[in-house]
């Protein structure tokens, strides 16, 4: 059994009409839902916490989005970062710090983020596809960019084995260092793991 309300039926007999969120009101809510998944998990969070941080009905949740699934999984895709493409210092070891820069000030979140969701992607397809959107497509658009310059340039092999596994050097290092350390990878320990493995990898100093 589920804690779903029945639909609320209109005069006429029919299913009640879904009531349009502004777009403020929407993004208010889905950061709400997002930051609830980083402090309780998924399997923890209930749609009556989230109308609760968001002083929302839980009966308008179910309108807009029928399940928890569902809401979460939106409220994922509307958080998305778009790629920081405009990243391009001319250097593909320069462009790499950048990208690790800007991958540490999000460490806290994202590690939380993850941590909370570890579980129930691997039950939920559209959950894992969400997470994709907001986590991974930003990071692989980047990187791709930056390789495929560094190439032009000359900079880069275009045959090198290692450029396709950038990006898990990368997003592996975030997430390891809280497994193994208990600390969030932050930009200096960053720039030594570059210096260490990812530009070794690639011939670049």
């Amino acid at each position: 059994m589920t804690d779903r309300p029945a639909a609320t039926a209109s005069p006429s007999g029919s299913p009640g009409r879904r009531t349009r969120l502004t777009p403020e009101r929407e993004q208010e809510l889905f950061r709400a839902v997002v930051d609830l998944v980083r402090e309780q998990g998924y399997e923890a969070l209930t749609m009556d916490a989230v109308a609760a941080r968001t002083r929302s009905s839980k009966a308008t949740l179910y309108r807009q989005w029928e399940s928890k699934p569902k809401l979460v999984a939106t409220a994922l895709r509307h958080m998305a970062r778009i790629s920081p493409s405009c990243i391009d210092t001319g250097s593909l070891a320069e462009d790499l710090r950048q990208i690790a820069r800007e991958a540490a000030k999000h460490a806290v979140e994202d590690n939380a983020l993850l941590s909370g969701l570890a579980h129930a992607v691997t039950k939920d397809p559209e959950l894992q596809q969400a997470l994709y959107d907001l986590y991974i497509r930003p990071e692989l658009e980047t990187l791709d960019a930056t390789m495929r310059r560094a190439v032009e340039r000359g900079e880069l092999d275009a045959g090198n084995p290692a450029t396709e596994f950038v990006v898990h050097l990368l997003v592996g290092a975030l997430g390891a260092r809280r497994l193994v350390e208990n600390k969030d990878a932050d930009a200096e320990y960053l720039e030594r793991y570059l210096r260490a493995i990812v530009f070794p990898a690639l011939g670049i100093s």
